[in-house]
């Protein structure tokens, strides 16, 4: 603890000279500031060939002093003149800096820091060589300030100076290393499963025994098999075989596919990514291992997350003892851009060095295919008989050169022992028969050759580039440490994206999430993918063809093809049922093990495994009861259902219930909130009219007959109902008090207003209201308790 002690010490002693402050940047630094090497903040090259550009934007501190006083003590009176004066003062001070514009200078923010006097310049500036910039900067800004009276001070008179911040933060003297490690990160430098040790030991082990059906990463996709999933993967293949200048945005409901496709992409045309899993970052519970998270997915290391506890720490004991925090600690904001401005720079480094390799193999390629065209060449003067051999030169000479100045060798065509064939050959004629200059064959190939050189470059170019793959991008739930990821990871994604540093995929459930990219990324639309369930048809296929790769043709009856459009179309459930069917069981059991699967799930999911469990559900137990047993009594489409949907959802049609109707009744009314969550969790599916919620159906299509099961589960229904008629019991209860409270008021109003005839009808309409209303209640009270009363009946005979 005596380093610590020895830094508040510090804190708290007044600065004797404030010209030194720059050598000491890194102890005094405000809240959530970063400095650089020599004042600039190095920057993610957007140049695709790797190469930074002539004037890149950097960024720069600059240090003001003597604008307010030193702090002696708590009785020193000047401390509260300068705090008065701190809004004028720092507006003077920007206005002596903003009129510069040396290498585009630009003031970004001015940071008091009243305890040593001073005010910290954060400031942008474009320069290629950022040490002169920076010192011309500097000598312009102080040539301003002085010829407009100096720098402003909380007395009037002009004492300070601008001084240029140096140095490095010490977590920062770690960023080459860091840029490193994300670079073998992506290269699987360290990951032991890419050695080719452990390939050989699991192709001659495990792999030798194993007997998977079908890889991860195989595509869902058969041609001709399931169209729109084709389609999808198609524009996928696209985006990933042209230059970056957008985000592609894949979207479907949870099972749809979007991992398996990426996967089958990715691995055929082998390309490398890195992957943030969202999901996996906003489960963390605090702020030091959401920024662990991130840095180990990214492979940014070393991380010393440790310091963020001990510099809060310091900042808490400095505000309690000289009344302001020692600005050591950054926000959560700040470490993930920290963390992320590494990863673009390590990311940009994979591209460049995946383009010089692959620069080094096409130049390779280059002179394979010039050296086989000189060899076909000399096999094709060979045949002719026009071959010389220099090296017959060194033994002995043209033949008999130094006789008669001349060998025996053929050099020229004419001296082939085809000359008219050859001629023949190079006479091209016109459909006039006029005779037209032939292009010499090297030419032609030269072209073609350049053509295919630059292809393979083009195509090299895109494949060298790394793909960023931004899992489970939801912004429901998590709370504002999750929004402020999101918004993190948005702007970084947008902006390697523009640069043309990677390939960027962004993953999610929900449509509705790409609104944050589209503002992160408004001059340009997003490439948007969707992910949906396939038709019977499709589905059908689908089934047929992968039981048709595995060797097995089955000619489903009608009974087994209705029991296969249980499923909807769902990819997950549509594997699941194809795996079922290669272990040996029948379409029918398969489908009945699905939906028993699905009951257990859903019991666990939408109702808890206990009372203690349902309380952390962000809805109660009879909303989800009452849904289910709604959605599981198949309502038959009605006239104004086929106006709103069409024929071809009538099916769909028979699996919906309002919207409205259920948000305005007991037990949800009209709080929309646990709608919205059972539909983060998949349980339902809000439909939409004109952009307004409409419909409910259940979160997936195996969930029709998951609700009908657990509905016709007699105990289940029996537990529930109780529970439910319970709290309705307890509703009308209480509407019977309120009346009667109420009507015994109305008696001592109907007292006083006897003399008022008018008065006194009044107070006998309202009690006739009363009345009606708890007669209603009363009746439903009677009701419900009787049926409670045969319910646990049902319970008791289940106990027996």
């Amino acid at each position: 603890m005596q380093p610590s002690k020895h830094l508040l010490r510090t804190l708290a002693s007044s600065s004797s000279s404030h010209r030194v402050l720059a050598s000491r940047s890194l102890r005094t630094t405000g809240q959530n500031r970063h400095f650089a090497e020599s004042a600039t903040a190095e920057a993610v090259s957007a140049n695709p060939e790797g190469n930074e550009d002539a004037s890149q934007t950097s960024e720069g501190w600059l240090w003001v002093d003597s604008v307010f006083p030193v702090r002696i003590g708590r009785w020193d009176l000047r401390t509260y003149i300068g705090y008065a004066r701190e809004d004028t003062l720092l507006e003077r001070l920007r206005s002596l800096l903003s009129p510069v514009k040396t290498h585009d200078f630009q003031v970004v923010s001015l940071e008091p820091h009243g305890k040593d006097g001073g005010v910290f310049v954060k400031f942008k500036y474009k320069a290629s060589d950022s040490d002169n910039a920076l010192q011309t900067i500097l000598h312009n800004i102080r040539e301003n300030v002085h010829s407009h009276g100096g720098v402003p001070s909380w007395c009037g008179l002009p004492a300070g100076e601008v001084w240029l911040v140096k140095g490095t933060p010490w977590r920062e003297i770690f960023d080459p290393i860091r840029v490193v490690m994300v670079e073998g990160k992506m290269e699987d430098w360290f990951d032991f499963k890419k050695f080719a040790i452990y390939k050989w030991l699991r192709e001659n082990t495990v792999e030798r025994f194993s007997f998977a059906a079908e890889s991860e990463g195989s595509s869902l996709a058969s041609p001709g098999v399931w169209k729109e999933r084709q389609e999808a993967e198609d524009a996928l293949q696209k985006y990933l075989t042209d230059f970056p200048s957008t985000i592609c945005f894949v979207h479907g409901p949870q099972g749809s596919g979007k991992s398996r496709m990426l996967n089958s992409i990715l691995k055929e045309r082998g390309r490398k990514a890195m992957i943030i899993d969202v999901g996996v970052l906003t489960k963390a519970g605090t702020d030091m291992a959401l920024v662990s998270g991130l840095a180990s997915q990214t492979g940014y290391w070393p991380v010393f997350s440790f310091l963020n506890s001990v510099n809060s720490i310091i900042d808490l004991a400095s505000v309690g003892l000289i009344g302001q925090k020692a600005g050591l600690s950054s926000s959560l904001n700040d470490q993930l851009k920290q963390i992320l401005d590494v990863v673009g720079r390590g990311l940009s480094r994979v591209n460049s060095s995946n383009r010089t390799r692959h620069d080094r193999e096409i130049k390779r390629a280059g002179l394979q295919e010039e050296r086989s065209r000189e060899n076909d060449i000399r096999r094709e003067k060979i045949e002719a008989g026009i071959w010389h051999d220099g090296r017959i030169d060194v033994i002995c000479g043209n033949g008999i050169m130094s006789e008669l100045g001349v060998g025996i060798e053929r050099f020229t065509e004419a001296d082939a022992d085809a000359p008219r064939a050859v001629a023949a050959e190079s006479e091209v004629f016109n459909e006039k028969g006029e005779k037209v200059e032939r292009r010499p064959c090297g030419d032609k190939q030269a072209e073609q050759a350049k053509q295919r050189q630059d292809h393979a470059e083009d195509l090299q170019s895109v494949e060298a580039m790394p793909v960023v793959i931004i899992k489970n991008f939801d912004s429901k739930g998590g709370g504002a440490r999750k929004e402020e990821l999101l918004e993190v990871l948005a702007q970084w994604a947008a902006s390697l994206a523009e640069g043309q540093v990677a390939h960027i995929i962004v993953v999610s459930d929900n449509r509705e999430n790409v609104k944050r990219l589209a503002k992160a990324l408004p001059s340009k639309p997003l490439n948007q993918i969707s992910l949906s369930d396939a038709d019977n048809a499709s589905a059908m296929s689908f089934v047929k063809q992968k039981l048709h790769d595995s060797g097995l043709d089955i000619n489903f009856s009608q009974q087994q093809l209705a029991y296969i459009d249980r499923l909807g179309g769902r990819a997950s459930d549509l594997e699941s049922l194809i795996h079922k069917v290669r272990s040996g069981l029948t379409v029918e059991e398969a489908v009945d093990d699905l939906v028993i699967r699905g009951v257990s799930e859903l019991r666990k999911n939408a109702f808890g495994d206990d009372i203690e469990d349902a309380k952390s559900l962000p809805w109660t137990r009879e909303q989800a009861w009452i849904l289910m047993k709604q959605l599981s009594k198949q309502p038959q489409a009605s006239g104004a259902s086929h106006l709103w949907f069409g024929v071809d959802d009538l099916t769909d049609v028979c699996w919906q219930i309002s919207y409205h109707e259920v948000l305005m009744d007991f037990p949800f009314k009209g709080d929309e909130t646990p709608l919205r969550n059972m539909e983060h969790a998949e349980l339902i599916s809000i439909g939409t009219v004109n952009g307004r919620p409409s419909t409910i159906r259940p979160g997936k299509p195996v969930y029709k007959y998951v609700f009908e099961r657990l509905v016709h589960d007699a105990t289940f229904q029996a537990t529930q109902d109780i529970a439910f008629n319970e709290k309705v019991i307890a509703s009308a209860e209480t509407t019977v008090r309120a009346c009667e409270d109420e009507l015994l008021t109305l008696k001592d109003v109907d007292a006083g207003t006897a003399s008022w005839w008018g008065s006194k009808r009044v107070v006998e309409m309202r009690a006739n209201h009363l009345l009606r209303k708890m007669r209603v209640a009363q009746d439903k009270v009677e009701a419900l308790e009787r049926q409670n009363v045969q319910l646990k009946k049902v319970l008791a005979k289940t106990k027996a």
